[in-house]
């Protein structure tokens, strides 16, 4: 069987109309060399029929696969997807979440194009449109142990090479930064180094799981426990002492603010445009 160039993978749980509005974003791309994963975990909401109704009606049932399998959460139904994925590189889009436009994986396949082979095992990212926000995130262009601690790029920013995941996938362990530990991971571990590609590839809705005041108590711990796996204690220290006195919290609640989130993604695309 053909190995398309992007497996899509689709995450699904009782997502009422999330999951066709997510699929028709899918469905416009001008691109269409990728098939697509959507692994549900048990939905009673009728939110599978009205997909597969949809796709009768588009006439693209035969690019969608719809894996029905109970899961213990999002990085278990993840994984399973990405064990029943044949792309050459994976791409995750949650259920809400949009392409950007349609014309995003045409634009990242030509950049992966433009890279050369001699890159195939690395991750790909780019920004992604914040639209609780109504803006474009940009992304740090250069990712360095630096930038790693102190974040990595949005999950549906990044496009990753399938070999990534056939020695491990995410571990569920980490309920909020799985896919983290993840690209810390490849980065440290298997040496993938990102690149970057001027491409804004996702809508995001933003106010999702991990958004939670529960859960941002619950990132924070979780990634001092990643990164004490991946840097040493000097390393950890002298990054927060970095981010400390570049007024990193603040510029956090710039970033959420409503009234200033605007200025600041201004300011860092500016910045990050002057670095490439």
């Amino acid at each position: 069987m053909r190995t398309p160039m992007f497996s899509i993978l689709m995450v699904s749980l009782n997502p009422g109309g999330k999951l066709v509005e997510t699929m028709e974003s899918v469905v416009r791309q001008s691109y269409r060399d990728y098939e697509v994963i959507v692994k549900d975990g048990g939905s009673g909401d009728g939110s599978l029929e009205a997909l597969r109704a949809y796709l009768e009606r588009q006439g693209c049932r035969d690019r969608v696969r719809i894996l029905e399998q109970p899961d213990t959460g999002i990085y278990e139904g993840m994984n399973q997807a990405t064990r029943a994925a044949r792309g050459e590189y994976l791409y995750f889009l949650n259920c809400g979440d949009s392409f950007a436009s349609d014309q995003a994986l045409a634009r990242a396949a030509a950049e992966i194009r433009s890279a050369g082979r001699e890159l195939c095992s690395r991750i790909f990212y780019g920004d992604i449109y914040d639209a609780l926000r109504g803006q474009v995130v940009a992304s740090n262009p250069h990712m360095d142990d630096f930038a790693c601690y102190r974040n990595v790029p949005c999950h549906q920013a990044c496009i990753y090479h399938h070999s990534l995941f056939e020695e491990r996938g995410y571990e569920p362990g980490y309920r909020v930064r799985a896919d983290y530990e993840h690209f810390l991971w490849c980065y440290f571990r298997r040496d993938a180094r990102p690149r970057y590609i001027p491409v804004t590839l996702a809508s995001y809705e933003g106010g999702g799981f991990s958004e939670t005041p529960e859960n941002r108590r619950r990132s924070a711990w979780e990634h001092r426990e990643i990164t004490a796996l991946y840097m040493s204690r000097g390393q950890r220290l002298k990054y927060r002492l970095i981010l400390l006195a570049t007024l990193a919290p603040l510029r956090t609640k710039m970033a959420e603010s409503p009234v200033w989130s605007g200025f600041y993604n201004r300011c860092k695309k500016l910045l990050y445009r002057r670095e490439r």
